[in-house]
């Protein structure tokens, strides 16, 4: 390039109306535009210095975009270097509205595939035909995104029928929160919540739809879940409610069995108590019990705790669970249910278990109360009916009884002759033995069904079921000969330990009352002591006045 050239291209550069700069080989600024002042002093940025490094090396021109720090920020410029005569000629265009555009636009993309990405699980979009054309990079509900790309909508959704309106992928409307069932690669359900826009053409015409899901299966089984717990606990409170209600302890098992069968859809139900005497005994039951039982408390034995256990009779299917107060077996219950109703499901066994846990308190409670009764109507010491449970409850029940064949029964008083000088001598301690030895006597002397019981200190009582007057007599005469041996523990020589009876017969028909019964027994015991001891005497017959 001559001299002349040379100037004349340092003016038009000067005098360009765009960022222009001419350089000299060694990158120093020949000349430059107003409007390349930013570029001037920024010619040795490293990504300008790039630049030159590219068109030295292909001896041609290059473009490339910069961005150059000014006062009012970054400003980008599509820079064009080009090698002529001496030296290099530089353009600069500024695209700074352009690149932040793009850049504002590529984030706002980003922005909204973050969204999509974390309010639902993916995203898709099904064709004309119902094929999925789209799927989100993270797949759905176990699928891959290849797996379901082509893959006709219909074969993963979960229905009854193949009618279109009920697919929310070919849905025709806008569809918003719409809940679908689907099926996951390995066979299991899913529930997917489905929003969604249709597509049309522009002569309107559905040419597909696109939305989002996202997997809700986790919170519907909690739902599920949290559904089953409740209406169990409505059933274990109702079946609470009814042995509460039961005023009589020994109906609140009887209750219990009645709603917990019918609680559970159960065809039959047993409870059991655990009692020290006999074991285990069928407290209650209802409905349908099978005639075969197996051994249902070698099972119990092998059951944790909070465990059920189940087994099958012919055409039944049962269901167990032990009864524990404080950890300690106490009863059981057991259900049936016909084998054509189905098995027994997770929430039937733990309805169950909650079941025979109150039931553990309830059995606790009747022994408790059982306990109770029993003191209050047993001799501590003896054992026997107490003076209250022999009058009040014992006596009035058997003559009930004998109104129903009209048969005589006999009561008869007995009174310890001397028993004073035993305690005197030998101490109460020895006085107790001897009313122990003189239970056991009277026990041994009496029939099964016939009663004894201690009216207190030294008398006793015997009842004598269906017997007359002459029976009754001999069994007075043998029970004083088989009491002689009561001679050898005698507090004192001259007061032998001995008995005095006093007998009375009763008749139904004279319909005499308990209090005039005893009193009759009681007047010919003290007419027994004023004839010597050691004897019996016999009370006169009841004869009704006309009064009564």
């Amino acid at each position: 390039m001559s001299d002349t050239s040379a100037i004349i291209s340092a003016d038009w550069v000067s005098n360009a109306p765009f960022p222009a700069v001419l350089l000299h080989e060694d990158r120093s600024v020949a000349a430059h535009s107003a409007a390349a002042e930013v570029l001037v002093k920024n010619i040795n940025l490293p990504n300008i210095s790039d630049l030159f490094d590219k068109v030295n090396a292909k001896n041609a021109p290059h473009i490339q975009t910069a961005g150059v720090e000014t006062d009012k920020g970054v400003v980008f410029y599509d820079l064009t270097l080009s090698p002529c005569q001496n030296g290099f000629l530089l353009f600069a265009k500024d695209v700074s509205l352009e690149h932040n555009l793009r850049a504002a636009l590529m984030d706002s993309r980003q922005r909204f595939k973050d969204l999509v990405e974390i309010s639902s699980d993916f995203a898709w979009e099904v064709g004309a035909d119902g094929y999925f054309i789209f799927v989100s990079q993270r797949g759905a509900v176990g699928y891959e995104p290849d797996e379901l790309i082509r893959k006709h909508c219909d074969d993963i959704v979960l229905k009854r029928d193949k009618k279109h309106s009920q697919n929310p992928f070919l849905s025709k409307t806008k569809l918003e929160r719409e809940e679908t069932w689907v099926l996951r690669p390995n066979g299991e359900p899913a529930c997917l919540m489905v929003s969604c826009v249709p597509l049309f053409d522009e002569k309107n015409n559905w040419v597909g739809a696109r939305g989002v899901c996202r997997d809700i299966t986790e919170e519907r089984e909690r739902d599920a879940a949290l559904a089953r717990a409740y209406h169990r606990d409505q059933l274990l409170a109702y079946i609470v409610k009814t042995i509460r209600d039961e005023v009589e302890p020994s109906n609140m098992l009887s209750a219990a069995a009645n709603a917990t069968a019918r609680a559970l859809s159960a065809n039959g139900c047993q409870i059991f108590r655990s009692k020290p005497e006999s074991g285990m005994i069928v407290s209650a039951a209802f409905g349908e019990i099978p005639d075969e039982i197996p051994d249902l408390f070698g099972r119990l034995e092998q059951l944790g705790e909070n465990e059920v256990g189940v087994f099958e009779i012919k055409d039944w299917l049962a269901i167990y669970s032990a009864t524990r107060y404080r950890r300690t077996v106490n009863g059981a219950i057991c259900l049936w249910r016909e084998n054509v109703r189905g098995s027994w499901n997770d929430d039937d066994k733990i309805l169950a278990i909650d079941v025979a846990n109150q039931l553990g308190i309830a059995n606790e409670q009747i022994s408790g109360h059982e306990r109770i009764v029993e003191l209050s109507r047993t001799d501590a010491l003896t054992g026997l009916l107490n003076r209250r449970a022999f009058f009040e409850d014992e006596l009035p029940r058997h003559i009930d009884r004998l109104h129903f064949n009209n048969s005589p029964a006999a009561l008869i008083y007995v009174d310890l002759d001397h028993f004073k000088q035993v305690n005197d001598v030998f101490g109460h301690q020895k006085g107790d033995d001897v009313l122990l030895l003189i239970r056991d006597f009277l026990l041994n002397q009496v029939r099964p069904g016939d009663v004894v019981a201690r009216l207190g200190g030294d008398e006793f009582a015997i009842w004598l079921n269906e017997i007359d007057t002459d029976a009754a007599s001999r069994r007075c005469e043998r029970l004083l000969e088989a009491s002689r041996f009561l001679k050898d523990y005698s507090g004192l020589p001259n007061k032998p330990l001995g008995v005095s009876l006093g007998l009375a017969i009763y008749r139904p028909d004279t319909h005499e009352s308990v209090e005039m019964l005893i009193g009759r027994a009681d007047a010919a015991m003290y007419e027994a002591k004023r004839s010597g001891r050691g004897k019996f005497c016999v009370a006169e017959d009841y004869t009704p006045t006309d009064a009564e």
